[in-house]
């Protein structure tokens, strides 16, 4: 298992847009990943699980990538969010 954490920087924290794009570089891998925020829990495949989080900005994710391209999965992830969130 691969897993860092990130402090949402984007103003409106993880909404529609940036979630389903985040949807969209999860499936790229074939490790399950997924992303914690105070005490919820969801795999990064569910849009609208990731959106019913209600993640905000300044708030700590921990993502988690376990499988057998996982390291490949977490550094991708990782990219995304820096880039995106």
């Amino acid at each position: 298992m691969q897993q860092f954490e990130y402090v949402i920087k984007d103003s409106v924290g993880i909404h529609a847009r940036p979630a389903g794009l985040l949807v969209k570089e999860a499936k790229k891998y074939k490790s399950k990943i997924t992303v914690e925020c105070g005490g919820k829990s969801s795999e990064a495949t569910k849009l609208m699980a990731l959106m019913g989080m209600g993640v905000k900005c300044g708030s700590t994710v921990v993502v988690r990538a376990e499988g057998e391209d996982e390291a490949e999965a977490a550094a991708g992830m990782k990219a995304f969010f820096e880039a995106n969130l």
